[in-house]
């Protein structure tokens, strides 16, 4: 995996990565008021993502609906037939 996407999949493991890169996390840690905050950017930055992937998901075709317009379209069709007599033995 690369680290485009992995900074985009999941924001809290990609906050602990940045306080170990940045802070020498966990010997040695930011005020408990900066980690807080960045915490709750994370969980927001989750959050956010989360929406997105549900905002845009694919929904299933329901085969019952498929079948009911399809046999709706079908009477609609036979409605107009007219049947051709001209053509008398």
């Amino acid at each position: 995996m690369n680290s485009a996407t992995a900074l985009t999949t999941d924001p809290l493991r990609d906050t602990v990565r940045w306080l170990a890169a940045h802070t020498c996390f966990p010997a040695s840690r930011l005020k408990s008021n900066a980690e807080t905050l960045l915490c709750f950017a994370a969980v927001a930055a989750a959050a956010e993502e989360a929406e997105l992937q549900r905002r845009f998901l694919i929904k299933s075709r329901d085969p019952a609906q498929t079948s009911a317009l399809r046999a709706h379209a079908m009477r609609r069709s036979q409605v107009h037939f007219k049947c051709d007599n001209s053509a008398k033995v």
